[in-house]
């Protein structure tokens, strides 16, 4: 048994972390450029352990790796050789290891109780993400299955190779290439759990126009998906996602949905929406929709996993 499936039959609720880019914005550092928060893997890797402690001690049962946005070609455009590119993907693996042993060993007794120690996703983002042209946000972007297979496999295998627990495949926007991971994962990582987490902009379909049925059903035929859920997601789209996923899977459901900001993909900047309710008070509607796994995506910070810890599992 993996260790994802054997959290899942453990712990009746499972908490991620939160953003990263939305943190190390809040701590002044510039994250601009094609790289994002993944060039502080080469400038200032402390940062982003830093910002993996501070969800340990959260509340977090999971670390995300920060190689959403470290993929070998573009790691290889800003001057790395492949396999250059390929450590600094593993290191991400090795950097939240570091940060969960020493945030975890700074807690006292009382603040381990009840808690397991937490694991490490290694984060698979989408291809969108290294295009880093906003499509990630539309899902719109021609690439065959093929070219989309040698661009995800080198890094799911370092992330592997490194020691993931498991693999967090996540912000999928675009229903081919959902289908392309799922394959890749039944035929050449059989033996690596995942979740499967997709993004929509209506709450019917994924942001390419995928109805989320069909979306939910590519995961149901992986039998190494764990969970499916969506983030990166307006929180008043997240009840309808997941009555329609329900009815096309019976894997456990996960959402970290944005903190309900909309962000405009042209102009790369968050507007704020007074209309949405906070995180924690949205969760306790999805809890009774059979979510099993809560974290926050953009403009969730350390603050709203605590209020989650604090809802969800310590009351």
């Amino acid at each position: 048994m993996g260790k994802l499936q054997k959290l899942l039959d453990e712990q009746e609720i499972i908490l991620l972390d939160g953003a990263l880019g939305t943190e190390m914005e809040f701590r002044s550092y510039d994250i601009s450029g094609h790289l994002w928060s993944a060039k502080y893997l080469l400038e200032q890797p402390e940062v982003i352990q830093q910002i993996h402690e501070a969800y340990v001690a959260a509340g977090s049962d999971i670390i995300t790796t920060a190689s959403y946005q470290a993929t070998v070609p573009g790691l290889v455009k800003v001057g790395l050789s492949k396999e250059e590119a390929l450590r600094l993907i593993a290191s991400t693996v090795y950097l939240a290891k570091r940060a969960i042993k020493e945030a975890w060993e700074s807690l006292d007794l009382s603040s381990r109780k009840g808690r397991i120690y937490p694991l490490v996703a290694g984060s698979i983002g989408p291809y969108a993400a290294y295009l880093a042209d906003g499509s990630e946000y539309t899902g719109v972007y021609q690439v065959e299955a093929e070219e989309l297979r040698e661009f995800h496999r080198p890094r799911i295998q370092a992330l592997v190779e490194a020691g993931a627990d498991f693999l967090a495949i996540e912000t999928i926007p675009n229903g081919l290439e959902a289908s392309v991971l799922s394959s890749l994962l039944k035929e050449e990582f059989s033996d690596v759990e995942a979740y499967l987490s997709f993004t929509s902009q209506d709450g019917l379909h994924l942001s390419d126009g995928t109805p989320i049925s069909l979306a939910a059903m590519t995961a149901q035929t992986c039998e190494n998906i764990r969970a499916v859920g969506v983030n990166c997601t307006a929180p008043h789209f997240i009840s309808g996602l997941l009555e329609e996923m329900a009815r096309f899977t019976d894997k456990p459901l996960l959402i970290y949905p944005n903190s309900g900001e909309v962000y405009d993909g042209t102009l790369k900047i968050w507007e704020e929406n007074p209309n949405e309710d906070s995180l924690a008070k949205n969760s306790l509607i999805w809890k009774e929709k059979g979510v099993r796994i809560f974290g926050g995506c953009c403009r969730t910070r350390p603050s709203d996993i605590f209020d989650l810890a604090n809802l969800l599992k310590r009351v």
